[in-house]
């Protein structure tokens, strides 16, 4: 299915003074069609691109992320709080959006933050976006090289639901719309950095 591009609206209400002006940020790479049968779940593979080099793309979307997230995009996330350990593998966060997100809180556990291999692991434990649906989403993200000095990064998405539940339409409605806010915030810390290059 040919990917949608995110509505204006979207983009001023949830970044009004960041990137209102952005009118169709295209989501292809977010968009969750055609679900593939893992075990145990269902996985999306997609690739996204960014001019920042490695090593900056992972110290801004995996290291310094929970820093970044409130900051950059307050609109959308109210707070991060580290309820567990030190950052590292192991690590419990809580992610509290905010008011008119379209779900309250999720629960993140770090399961690789490899520095040398550019490779961040991390799984939602839990969430209200769940709906008594959905057991837990793992993202594992590769950083790569890519020829012109940028980065690609390589994600894939698992959703593991609880039993026999399917992938609803419904569900992946609330999916896809929860991608594209994910994909604005992903933008709108890309930008930022290019902007504080000392960040």
């Amino acid at each position: 299915m040919k990917c949608e591009c995110i509505n204006s609206m979207l983009v001023s209400h949830f970044f009004p003074y960041r990137i209102a002006s952005v009118h169709n940020i295209c989501v292809e790479s977010f968009c969750l069609y055609n679900l593939k049968r893992k075990m145990g779940g269902f996985a999306k593979e997609v690739e996204v691109s960014t001019s920042l080099p490695p090593a900056k793309a992972f110290k801004a979307f995996a290291e310094d992320l929970d820093t970044l997230l409130p900051t950059v995009a307050p609109q959308a996330i109210k707070s991060v709080e580290r309820l567990e350990g030190d950052g590292g593998p192991g690590t419990i966060k809580k992610i509290t959006f905010a008011e008119g997100y379209g779900f309250s809180y999720a629960k993140h556990r770090v399961d690789v933050l490899d520095k040398d291999n550019f490779l961040y692991t991390y799984v939602v434990i839990e969430s209200d976006f769940f709906n008594n649906t959905v057991e837990k989403i793992s993202y594992e993200t590769k950083f790569v090289a890519a020829a012109d000095g940028g980065t690609s990064i390589k994600v894939t998405t698992t959703f593991y639901t609880i039993g026999d539940n399917q992938i609803t339409p419904d569900l992946m409605l609330q999916i896809k719309e929860a991608s594209e806010k994910r994909a604005l915030i992903l933008k709108a810390i890309e930008n930022y950095v290019l902007a504080n290059p000392d960040v």
